[in-house]
């Protein structure tokens, strides 16, 4: 199976990210631990710098507190990287109010960054990723959490 970095972030997000024992990513340990697990190292490294460039963008990013909603036509670029379903998806969180425009624009940022075709559920995962580690969204992040642990939430695109 090809690995890629999209499975090193949800692996990290699963077992180290959040967690009290939460263990620096650039750890040794923590890389040691994915090339154990059969994750390349350019892969992991990718996902490092992810990661390190998520945190710049959050901290850059303003606060998004009058939560107006917006228009949004995706590029090519981006439709080449996230099929109808998921594109659907997106529309849906941010009509849904679990998304506003600025959470809405670092997903897709973050997307783009990655530079590869994502299914739904890896989508689901990057969504998941950006929410927790953006201040303020922690009642959507829980809704995205229970959306990709539970799988009991039906949506319409």
């Amino acid at each position: 199976m090809k690995q890629n970095v999209v499975d090193v972030l949800m692996y990290l997000f699963e077992n180290f990210i959040g967690e009290e024992n939460y263990i620096s990513p650039e750890s040794d340990i923590v890389i040691d631990k994915l090339e154990q697990l059969g994750f390349p190292q350019h892969e992991i490294l990718k996902a490092f710098d992810w990661l390190e460039d998520l945190a710049i963008i959050q901290q850059e990013t303003p606060d998004d507190e009058n939560r107006t909603t917006s228009f949004r036509v995706f590029s090519d670029l981006e439709k080449e990287l996230l099929d109808p379903e998921s594109i659907g998806f997106l529309i849906f969180l941010e009509h849904s109010g679990i998304l506003t425009p600025v959470t809405r624009e670092l997903i897709l940022d973050r997307v783009i960054a990655l530079d590869t075709h994502l299914e739904i559920e890896q989508l689901k995962w990057i969504v998941m990723i950006v929410l927790y580690s953006h201040p303020g969204e922690e009642n959507a992040y829980a809704w995205m959490e229970s959306l990709v642990f539970d799988q009991i939430v039906d949506y319409m695109h």
